[in-house]
């Protein structure tokens, strides 16, 4: 019954329509003229506004994608390389463009389906964390599908100019043989032709190379270190001019300082200064040192007696199975987990301290993970990967993560799960030398050990006269003195101390 009423009422309406616009269309001009004016409120006659049947407006089709947080704190970052440009079809997931933030590098993914129509930011450029940063257009396919012609017949050729067609009459002079071939096509480079690691990008700075003109024979023409020394080595074979025969002069040689050869610099004239840009490795190192130094430290260093652990790892390297992921254990995975067995003792030193930014109140805050970040020496800079959850992993999963950090970092494709997270640090400074040192605590951590070179001693043998060869090790610990003593620091040295030099005890920890 309503749908039958509703019909009859809209059709009463649209009879009443026709027919006002009949009578409207059939009367003279002059008639028209001599209607009522429009304006005036009772005008019985006055001609309606019309209004033509329209589509909707289209909806809005580019998307702006924005840049995620990609990292605690990191509220900018360098745009290394675009895999994408404009008019380019991407499909979701698809790789954008790789960003360096801080000291990790990311490749971001695209969200949605469609056509790159706009990039915001050029290659080196900074791009803002939560602002667009491409365009994507999710109905390009639509449109490209409505543009696209049905046939696929091939437009004749106009016809040729008088002028032209003389030029064609022309008989073309032969190629003579010392004017050798015409020159090859350039080789196409891959979607990767500019993509390199930070290490590859600080050496063809160094070199004073663009990486856009170097073909990379990596995987999709990734530019390695070989293909900028061959570059360099051809760009300097080709600018060295060939010197005229001169009588050789007497040469003085250099003097060696240290063992190695100082180059020749001139002596006279005013003092050089050159102005370097720090890197983005280094602009994080200065903002991170320069927070983490507001913090005061005390230092601790202690002597570990390393004959035993020696003896295991040797004994465990013989027996490693093939198969492992790694192929040899280093004393860096034992170090680590004796730190995490005695933050099960002392859990202050697993803590970080937060200060209520409105009443100025400390709070210590515990955590129950042993996340512990190790400090590596990288092409690109200093970089502390973390390994997570020490406390649940045994020397075999720890000696295994740490290598998969290492290979990263190495290669400069630590991601930011990587990098953040950390609640105390080893830095290994033995490594490539130094016995003593004083780490600086990392920011929102309150310890750090760092671990010296190990060498060779004489010592007693314990409760005798006799003289003994010792593998020694010095430990060097700073910690935040606001929330941590000095008692507390050597109780948890201690623990460690202990477990360093009888390594057997890690057997009753194993989880």
């Amino acid at each position: 019954m309503f749908w039958s009423h509703s019909t009859r009422a809209v059709r009463q309406q649209w009879r009443v329509y026709r027919g006002l616009n009949r009578r409207i269309g059939a009367a003279p001009l002059s008639s028209v003229s001599r209607l009522p004016s429009s304006r005036s409120p009772r005008s019985p006659l006055s001609p309606p506004t019309v209004r033509a049947f329209h589509a909707s407006r289209p909806l809005l089709a580019v998307k702006p994608v924005l840049l995620a947080d990609i990292g605690e704190g990191i509220v900018e970052c360098e745009i290394i390389q675009w895999f994408v440009e404009p008019g380019a079809r991407v499909e979701e997931f698809s790789p954008l463009c790789e960003v360096q933030s801080d000291k990790a590098s990311v490749e971001i993914t695209s969200r949605f389906a469609g056509v790159v129509q706009k990039l915001h930011y050029e290659a080196g450029e900074m791009a803002k964390v939560g602002k667009p940063f491409v365009d994507i257009d999710i109905q390009g396919d639509a449109a490209e599908e409505v543009e696209t012609p049905q046939t696929s017949s091939e437009p004749e050729p106009p016809a040729p100019s008088p002028a032209a067609a003389t030029v064609a009459a022309t008989p073309a002079a032969p190629i003579s043989p010392q004017a050798g071939t015409p020159p090859a096509a350039p080789k196409e480079k891959g979607k990767c032709a500019t993509l390199a690691t930070p290490a590859v990008r600080h050496l063809s700075k160094e070199f004073k190379v663009d990486i856009s003109e170097i073909d990379g024979t990596g995987k999709d023409g990734r530019v390695l270190k070989e293909d900028i020394y061959k570059f360099v080595e051809r760009r300097d074979a080709k600018s060295t001019p060939i010197p005229a025969a001169v009588p050789a002069a007497p040469s003085t040689p250099p003097t060696p300082a240290g063992g190695v050869f100082s180059p020749s610099a001139p002596t006279a004239g005013p003092q050089q200064e050159t102005p370097v840009a720090l890197t983005r490795t280094q602009e994080m190192m200065f903002k991170t040192m320069t927070r983490s130094l507001a913090i005061p430290h005390f230092l601790y260093a202690d002597e570990v007696d390393f004959t035993a652990l020696v003896q295991l790892r040797r004994r465990l390297n013989a027996v490693l199975p093939p198969a492992q992921p790694v192929t040899k254990l280093s004393y860096l995975p034992f170090i680590i987990k004796a730190v995490s067995m005695a933050l099960y003792a002392h859990p202050v030193l697993n803590a970080r301290v937060d200060v209520d930014a409105a009443t100025g109140k400390p709070t210590l805050v515990h955590r129950s993970h042993h996340n512990i970040g190790v400090a590596m020496d990288t092409p690109s800079g200093l970089l502390v990967p973390v390994i997570k959850n020490v406390g649940a992993l045994n020397i075999l999963s720890i000696a295994a993560e740490l290598a998969r950090l290492q290979a990263l970092a190495a290669a400069g494709r630590l991601s930011p799960q990587d990098m953040t997270g950390g609640t105390i640090t080893v830095s290994n400074i033995g490594s490539i030398g130094g016995t003593y040192l004083s780490p600086v605590v990392v920011e929102k951590e309150v310890a750090i050990l760092g671990v010296g070179r190990m060498r060779t001693v004489p010592a007693f043998e314990e409760g005798g006269d006799r003289v003994v060869r010792r593998e020694v090790c010095n430990f060097s610990w700073s910690a935040d003195h606001r929330v941590v003593d000095g008692a507390t620091m050597a109780r948890a040295a201690e623990v460690v101390r202990g477990i360093v030099e009888e390594p057997d005890v890690m057997v009753m920890h194993l989880r």
